[in-house]
C-alpha cells in the first residue's frame, strides 16, 4: 500500500503540481500562501507588486559610510539546493567582497529559514559562499543604507522600487523572466521591472542589448566562464555512442518535448544510441526510446558524465545557462539551438547549433557520431574557447560598472541636496 501510495504522489507531482509550489527535494510545500494545486488566494501572494511607502534617504549613514568601503545590498528570493541562479549571484558577491565592497545579502519572503543562523548554516553546507564578513539577514524590513542595492530577480525588482535609501539602484539580471510565463500577469508583472530605471548587469550581450533597447535601460554585460576545479577534460573510456540530454519537463524554456522528438529520430538511426538524462527525475515520463534517467546529478560528477558523451543537448528559449561552457571545459561538445539569445557565445566553430526542429536537430547530431574527425575538431576548438574565459575578469567588470554608476548617481545626489 505504502509503495502504491508512493506512486501516486509521484504522478501528482509530475502531472499536476506547479514546480514552484516544491521545494529543492521535490517535496510539496503544502504551508506555502499558495496552495500546491494551483491556489485559491490569488492576491496576497502578489501583493507586493503595490506601491509601498517609500524607504527615504539616509542622510547620516550616508555621511557615516563616507570613506570607508562601498556597501551592496543584495535583495535574494529565497534558495534551494544547488540553484544555479544563486551559485552565480553568490560567485559575484564573493568576487566583489574580495574586492574591497562589503556585501549584505537579504532573502525576500524566507519560507524555510526561520533564522539568519539556518539560512547561513545552509548556505555553509551547499554553497560556496565565506560568510566570515558578509552579512546575511532573513528579513527584508531589515535593510540598511547601502551605496548600491542589487535586486536579482524580477520578484526583488519590486521592493527596490520603494527602496530609496541608497545611492544607485541596479538589476543583475540573467534571463529575460517574461518569457518564464505564459503572456498573462506574472509575465507583465516580470517585464514591468525592466522599466523602472534600474541599471542592468546582465549575464551575456544578448540580455544587454535587449533591455537597453527595448526598455531603455543602462546595461552592462559580463561573460560566462566555469568553475574550474569542478571542469576539467577528461577522455571519453569507451567507443558507445552516447548523448547527454539536459532534460527538464518541469521548466518550458528547456524544451523537453523538442529534445525527445529529435532524440528519438537519432535512436532510430542509430540503435546502439545511449542516451543519459538529467537534470530532473523523470521515471514517470513516457519516453519511446531507451534511456537512463540520472535525475538530479550532483555538481561534482558533471564534468565527467559529460567527458563520456559525444555530444550534450542543451535546448534553451531564453538565455543560455551555464552548461555549454561547462560542457566545452569538459571536454564535450554542445548542442544549442541557434538565436541572439545563444549566438553572443555559440558558433559553429565551438558547437553543434540547430533549429527549433526536431528534424533538424537529429540530422546533425547523427551526422556528426557519423562523422568523429569533424566531431573531434569542435571539441578542440570548444575547449579552447573555454579556457580563454576567466569568472575573476568578468568579475572586475561587474566591480567596474558598480563604482562607476555610485560615482554618477552620487554626484547627482550631491547636487540634489
Amino acid at each position: 500500500m505504502r509503495g502504491n501510495m508512493s506512486k501516486l504522489i509521484d504522478y501528482i507531482k509530475t502531472h499536476w503540481v506547479n514546480p514552484a509550489r516544491m521545494d529543492s527535494h521535490g517535496n510539496i510545500m503544502w504551508d506555502q500562501r499558495v496552495a500546491a494545486f494551483g491556489g485559491v488566494d490569488l492576491y496576497s501572494p502578489y501583493t507586493f507588486v503595490l506601491k509601498k511607502e517609500k524607504i527615504p534617504f539616509d542622510r547620516e549613514a550616508y555621511e557615516a559610510a563616507k570613506g570607508g568601503k562601498k556597501i551592496l545590498n543584495w535583495i535574494v528570493p529565497e534558495m534551494g539546493l544547488s540553484s544555479g541562479g544563486h551559485i552565480n549571484i553568490f560567485r559575484f558577491v564573493m568576487m566583489l567582497q574580495k574586492a574591497g565592497l562589503h556585501n549584505r545579502i537579504y532573502l525576500l519572503q524566507s519560507i524555510n529559514f526561520k533564522t539568519a543562523e539556518d539560512c547561513k548554516e545552509f548556505l555553509r553546507k551547499n554553497y560556496a559562499l565565506d560568510l566570515s564578513e558578509i552579512e546575511l539577514d532573513i528579513n527584508i524590513h531589515n535593510m540598511k543604507f547601502a551605496h548600491a542595492t542589487i535586486a536579482t530577480s524580477w520578484q526583488t525588482a519590486y521592493p527596490l522600487r520603494d527602496f530609496d535609501n541608497t545611492i544607485s539602484k541596479f538589476y543583475f539580471v540573467q534571463d529575460f523572466e517574461p518569457f518564464f510565463y505564459a503572456k498573462g500577469s506574472e509575465s507583465a508583472f516580470a517585464e514591468n521591472t525592466y522599466k523602472m530605471g534600474y541599471r542592468g548587469l546582465t549575464a551575456g550581450n544578448w540580455l544587454r542589448d535587449k533591455l537597453r533597447e527595448e526598455y531603455g535601460m543602462q546595461t552592462e554585460s559580463f561573460l560566462f566562464s566555469y568553475d574550474k576545479e569542478l571542469y576539467k577534460p577528461g577522455e571519453k573510456r569507451d567507443n558507445v555512442p552516447r548523448i547527454f540530454f539536459y532534460a527538464r519537463p518541469v521548466t518550458e524554456r528547456r524544451n523537453f518535448e523538442l529534445g525527445i522528438l529529435a532524440l528519438n529520430e537519432v535512436a532510430k538511426k542509430i540503435p546502439d544510441l545511449e542516451v543519459l538524462f538529467a537534470g530532473w527525475d523523470v521515471r514517470n515520463y513516457t519516453v519511446p526510446f531507451r534511456f537512463k534517467n540520472l535525475g538530479s546529478v550532483r555538481q561534482d560528477k558533471l564534468s565527467d558524465l559529460y567527458s563520456q558523451c559525444d555530444m550534450c543537448l542543451v535546448l534553451s528559449s531564453t538565455n543560455l545557462s551555464l552548461l555549454p561552457l561547462e560542457i566545452m571545459a569538459s571536454n564535450s561538445v554542445p548542442v544549442c539551438t541557434k538565436g541572439k539569445n545563444s549566438e553572443w557565445m555559440m558558433n559553429d566553430s565551438n558547437a553543434v547549433l540547430v533549429e527549433f526542429e526536431p528534424d533538424d536537430i537529429a540530422e546533425k547530431m547523427i551526422y556528426f557520431l557519423e562523422h568523429k574527425e569533424e566531431l573531434n575538431a569542435l571539441r578542440a576548438s570548444g575547449m579552447e574557447y573555454a579556457k580563454g574565459t576567466s569568472w575573476e575578469a568578468e568579475g572586475e567588470k561587474v566591480r567596474i560598472a558598480i563604482e562607476k554608476g555610485i560615482a554618477e548617481d552620487e554626484r547627482k545626489l550631491c547636487n540634489l541636496v
